[in-house]
This record gives C-alpha cells, structure tokens and sequence, in this order.
C-alpha cells in the first residue's frame, strides 16, 4: 500500500509542478500580450515585436510541460495567453502588412484562431476610433473593410457555443465601425 501512495505522490507533485510552471508562464504571456496590443495601438511596432517574440519563446517553452500535462492546453491560464496572443499578432499582421497571415512558430488548434480572429475585430474598432480622431478617415476606413471581411468569412462557419459568443461580438464590432465612419460622413456634411 506504501508504495501505491509513495507513486500517487509522485505523480501528483509532477503534476502540481508542471501546473504552476504553467500557469505562471501563461500569466506572463498574457500580461506581455497586453502590453504588445497597447503598443500597437500607439504605433510602436518594434515595441510590439520584441514582446511579441517573447511570447513565442514561452509558449514554445511550454510545448514539454503541456504534452505531460495535455489537459492544460485546452483551459485556464494557457488558452486566455494563447488567445490574446494570437490577438495581439494577428493585429500586428494587420497593422504592419494589411493583412491577416497564418501563425506557423505555435501550434494553434482552429477554435483559438477563430476566436483571436473575432477578437481582433475589437481592438481594429479601438483603432479605428483613434485613427478618426487624428483624421485619417481613410486608414479607419480600410480597417472597417478588413471587420467586413473577417465576419463575412466567419460567417461562412456555422459556429456554435464559444465561437457563436465571439462572433456575435465581431458582427457588434462591425457595427460600432460602420457607426463612426458614418458619423464622421455626417459631420463632415
């Protein structure tokens, strides 16, 4: 019996180790992703990059910890680092190149890339209110195209659950950029 519980203990502080390793990397990332987005929105790209490759290695570096432990893949603190970080370099992407390119350094399952995808539509709203402020109604409004895209192609999936939740929040997001550009129409008569 001493020697069942001697291995239920073990394995038990393997897991526990590999957990918080986990959590605390994730938590990292998450906070590093932020800051990446928050960048961005003030232009400072090189910023963002640098934070960005930071959050490459972590996450990499947590590939052996996640294949102990696979469940953590799929919950908590690794998938919200992951999502916000395919948030914040899909934004990149499209702030630097105009457009959206696939994510090859990470494995990415395709539920996390689609909510990234929603979630971007958010921070090109944000953007595009700051871009309206400075009067480059041009730029916000090849930003408000690029929401239109993302939601018409996400609207090709029937998605349920999760996802629906998250492209309902896209399609608001549309709207809201329809809204401003529509209004800075107005204003300027």
């Amino acid at each position: 019996m001493k020697a069942i519980f001697k291995n239920l203990k073990k394995e038990y502080e393997s897991h526990t180790k590999n957990r918080y390793l986990i959590i605390n990397d994730s938590n990292q990332a998450l906070h590093q992703a932020k800051q990446a987005i928050f960048a961005l929105h003030r232009d400072e790209f090189s910023q963002a990059q640098k934070l960005l490759f930071q959050i490459e290695k972590t996450l990499i570096g947590l590939q052996p910890n996640l294949k102990k432990v696979p469940d953590f893949k799929y919950t908590g603190a690794y998938k919200a680092a992951l999502e916000e970080y395919l948030e914040a370099k899909l934004f990149y992407q499209v702030l630097k190149f105009e457009k959206m390119k696939p994510i090859s350094k990470i494995k990415i399952n395709f539920a996390d890339y689609l909510a990234a995808s929603c979630d971007l539509t958010g921070e090109l709203v944000r953007k595009i209110v700051l871009l309206a402020t400075e009067g480059d109604v041009k730029r916000a409004r090849d930003l408000k195209e690029l929401i239109a895209e993302i939601v018409g192609e996400l609207t090709k999936i029937n998605l349920t659950g999760y996802l629906r939740h998250k492209y309902d929040d896209a399609k608001r997001n549309l709207k809201k950029a329809e809204e401003i550009l529509y209004d800075l129409k107005i204003r300027k008569g």
